[in-house]
C-alpha cells in the first residue's frame, strides 16, 4: 500500500511538474512566438514595475556620481535599520573606499576602523548587531523560482528584485551573493559586523559566502562606478596607500533627500507575468546573434531590470 502511494505521489509530482513548465512556456510566448529580451521589457505593463521606496534606499555619493542601493529589510531587517540609523548620524561621511579586489568586492568604511584613538565615533546606532545570515522559510514572503537546478541551494529565485536562496527541508531562506549584491563586513566572529563597514560584489557570484556574511541590500544604479575603480595592491585588494583610497561624499537615506534631489526608478516586479517570460527569454534568446540557446539560467545570470520611473511606454 505504501509503495503504491509513493507511485501516485511521484506521478502526481511528475504532472504537476510538466503543468509548470507548460504553463511558463505559455506564459513567455502570450502571442505564440518565443520573444527576445527586448520584446519581453516592451511588452511590459505599467503594473509590472515598481517603484522603489525612498525609506529602503540609500545613496551613495561619490564624486564620479551617485550609487542607488536598495535595502533588504525581509531578511536583514536589524542590519537594515542599524544602516539608516549610520547614515543618518552621518557616519559614513568622509570616509572611504578601502578596498577594490579584482573579480570580487568593494569595500568601503573607516580607514582608521582599528585605530582607537582616531577612528569614527558612532552615535546612536550600534558597532556590532547578532548575524542575520537567514531566515526562517514564509510562504507569504513572494518567491518566484528559476527552473533549473542550483549547485549552493535546493532551490533559487527571486523576492522582491533580490537573488534568494531556500531550504524547504530546512526550513530556511536567505539571500543570495551576485553582481551587486551589498553586505556587512565582518571579523572572524558572526556577531563582528554591523554595517559601519559594507562592500558588494563586483565580480563572478561569491556563492560561498552565502550565509556566512549578512547581506543587507543590492545596487540598483551605479554600479559601473564601483566595479570600475582602481584595484588595490595590498593584500585581498585593500589599497596600500591613503592617497589611493576613494572619498566618499555621503550617504543618504532617500527619504531624507528633497523629491527634486532624488533618482526615481522602477523595478520590475519579479512576482509579474513579465519577469515569467524574461527569465524564459533569458534560458533560450531569441536575438539574431545567438546560434545555440542555452535553456539553462543560473541565479547569478538572472539580473532585474530597473529603469527611469518618468520613462513612458516605447522610449
Amino acid at each position: 500500500m505504501m509503495h503504491k502511494q509513493k507511485r501516485l505521489v511521484m506521478a502526481f509530482m511528475i504532472f504537476a511538474t510538466a503543468m509548470a513548465v507548460g504553463s511558463a512556456r505559455d506564459a513567455a510566448a502570450p502571442s505564440g512566438k518565443a520573444m527576445t529580451v527586448a520584446e519581453v521589457l516592451a511588452a511590459a505593463r505599467a503594473e509590472e514595475w515598481r517603484p522603489l521606496d525612498p525609506e529602503n534606499i540609500l545613496y551613495l555619493e561619490l564624486a564620479s556620481g551617485r550609487v542607488v542601493i536598495e535595502l533588504a529589510p525581509v531578511f536583514a531587517p536589524r542590519h537594515a535599520a542599524n544602516v539608516k540609523a549610520l547614515a543618518r548620524e552621518k557616519y559614513y561621511d568622509g570616509l572611504a573606499v578601502i578596498r577594490v579586489q579584482d573579480n570580487y568586492v568593494v569595500q568601503w568604511g573607516d580607514p582608521e576602523d582599528e585605530n582607537p584613538e582616531k577612528a569614527r565615533r558612532i552615535l546612536k546606532a550600534k558597532a556590532t548587531l547578532p548575524a542575520e545570515f537567514d531566515r526562517p522559510l514564509d510562504g507569504k514572503v513572494p518567491f518566484t523560482p528559476l527552473p533549473d537546478g542550483d549547485v549552493f541551494a535546493p532551490e533559487v529565485g527571486f523576492c522582491d528584485g533580490f537573488p534568494v536562496a531556500r531550504d524547504r527541508k530546512a526550513g530556511r531562506m536567505w539571500l543570495a551573493h551576485g553582481y551587486g549584491m551589498v553586505g556587512a563586513a565582518r571579523g572572524n566572529a558572526g556577531d563582528s559586523g554591523g554595517g559601519a563597514q559594507l562592500y558588494v560584489v563586483i565580480g563572478q557570484a561569491p556563492r560561498h559566502l552565502d550565509r556566512n556574511i549578512t547581506l543587507l541590500g543590492r545596487v540598483v544604479l551605479g554600479m559601473e562606478l564601483l566595479s570600475s575603480l582602481p584595484r588595490g595592491a595590498g593584500a585581498m585588494g585593500f589599497y596600500d596607500k591613503p592617497e589611493q583610497m576613494i572619498p566618499i561624499r555621503s550617504i543618504r537615506v532617500a527619504a531624507d533627500v528633497p523629491p527634486a534631489e532624488r533618482t526615481e526608478l522602477e523595478v520590475l516586479r519579479t512576482d509579474s507575468e513579465a519577469f515569467g517570460r524574461l527569465i524564459e527569454a533569458r534560458r533560450n534568446r531569441r536575438e539574431e546573434w545567438f546560434l545555440r540557446p542555452a535553456g539553462r539560467i543560473d541565479l547569478g545570470i538572472m539580473t532585474v531590470p530597473v529603469r527611469d520611473k518618468m520613462r513612458k511606454p516605447g522610449n
